[in-house]
Order: C-alpha cells, then structure tokens, then sequence
C-alpha cells in the first residue's frame, strides 16, 4: 500500500482510481481504490510513521557519507495549488471570495527561467538541504504567505533531531535579519548570508566576501538544484491534492523516494566496489 502511495506522489496521478487500475494492468493482486483512500487517510493521522522512515533513510545514508549535514544550505520554493488560482473571477471583475483550496493562501515568487515572478496561490516549502550530497534533511510545507525567514530555527531543529551537526548554513540574503542570526548562534551554528542594502553592519563569524565565505555561499546552490529535481523529476510540484495535510503527506513521500533511491545508489555501488 505504501507502494501505491509512491506511485501516486511520483507520477503525479489525480485519483485513486487510477491508481488501482494502473497496479491492476500488472501481475498480482491489486488493492482496490477504497483500500487506496483508506490507507492514504491512515497515513495523514499517524505521520509519525513516515517520519521513522524518513530517520532511518537518513541515518543510512549518514553511514555512506561521513560529511553529510556539516554544510547546509536553505531556501524555501512555491509549490502551486492544485485548484483555480485566479484572483480575479474575470478580467476587471471583482476579487474571488471562494477557492477550490481553502487551505492555500496567496505568495509571492521570483521570477525563473521557465515562468515571470509575481503573486501565486498554493503553498512553500521550506527545506534544508546537505550542500555535500544535495539531499534534503528537514522540510516544512506552510501556505504560501508564510515567510521564509520564521522557520530556519524549525529546520536547523529539525536536522539535529536527525542526527546532523551542521556547521554552516547557507541562505540568502532575504534571511539577513537579526533573529535568523541570533538563532543560528544558539544553535553554534555559522550563518553564511550576504548582506541586503540598508541592512546596516552584522558581526560574522567568518569574513564576508573572504575566499572561504564565497565558497561556503555558493554552496547555496545545492538547496535550489535539489527543489529543481524534486519538482520536475519526483513531481513534488505537480500536486493532485487539496489541503495542507494532503500536500504535507505529498511532501513527505515526495522525499522517502527521493532518499530511498539515493540509499539504493549507494549500497548498489559499494556491492560494485566490493
């Protein structure tokens, strides 16, 4: 069953349905679309469960890579809601009162390569990732109004319960305010962050624009190729579920696959070597 919810999450499949018909197609006993919903729902009350997975993915592959979790880098990323996201119920009518997903909430997004910046409605996820291996260690799915600053001290919490000690925290400089810092420093861990302009002069640990801050900061980087791979190769942004939890339960499998796979890559490659 928890196959079935991969499948789901990772093939961005709308309906249950289609998902039992999809295992059906293949030999073996096939689960039934209400024995799908059932477990999905299960799964949503006892997220504890997935989170034990997610602790023992993570644990193994800390044994593979000695250095994962010393340097991390965080961000946070849009995650469109699966539901009418226009604000306006015409061109020049009047603003929408109801929405398909109550539970999102209307953000703003920087401009990429593939789409203009400006006002989406859905939600973001915030995550730490290892800058070493490029994999994710913490996240946290909040509506879309939520900032991105308020949850370093969550996720810098959150990787440490998992079993990191990081070092150094990548960021960028919308996380240049004083309580990101002041957080970081209760958790001796080094915040690498560039200065925004008017943001007045900030002690740091670690010289800015130094030879070793530039290479720290560029790190940084890790935490948007991993948002760039989680949402065009595992799906995390093709959302086929409406409200938080069902998103957060999305997020969460979105990640067991994205780990599990890492894990089996590297057992496979040390059987090769052995």
């Amino acid at each position: 069953m928890l196959g079935a919810c991969l499948v789901k999450a990772l093939y961005a499949l709308p309906t249950w349905t289609r998902v039992a018909d999809l295992i059906a197609e293949h030999p073996g006993r096939a689960p039934s679309h209400w024995a799908c919903y059932r477990f999905a729902t299960k799964l949503r009350k006892e997220r504890e469960r997935i989170a034990g997975c997610l602790d023992s993915l993570t644990a193994s592959l800390r044994e593979h890579h000695a250095e994962m979790g010393r340097e991390v880098a965080i961000d946070a990323s849009d995650i469109p809601a699966y539901g009418n996201g226009q604000k306006f119920l015409y061109n020049g009518g009047p603003e929408r009162k109801a929405y398909s997903d109550p539970d999102a909430s209307w953000g703003h997004r920087s401009a990429v390569s593939t789409r203009k910046g400006g006002d989406f409605y859905g939600y973001r996820i915030h995550a730490a990732v290892c800058a070493a291996t490029g994999l994710p260690l913490a996240w946290q799915v909040e509506t879309a109004r939520s900032h991105e600053s308020n949850y370093v001290a969550p996720l810098l919490d959150a990787v440490h319960a998992r079993g990191f000690a990081p070092a150094t925290v990548a960021m960028d400089m919308g996380y240049d305010n004083a309580r990101v810092y002041a957080e970081c420093a209760d958790r001796d861990v080094v915040p690498i962050i560039p200065l925004r302009k008017n943001s007045g002069h900030r002690e740091a640990s670690i010289a800015r624009k130094s030879d070793e801050w530039r290479a720290l900061y560029r790190r940084r980087s890790a935490v948007e190729r991993e948002f760039g791979r989680l949402k065009h190769h595992y799906a995390l942004a093709m959302l086929r579920v409406r409200g938080i939890e069902r998103v957060r339960l999305h997020a969460d499998l979105t990640m067991l696959a994205r780990l599990g796979l890492a894990l089996a890559r590297d057992r496979t490659a040390l059987e090769l070597v052995a």
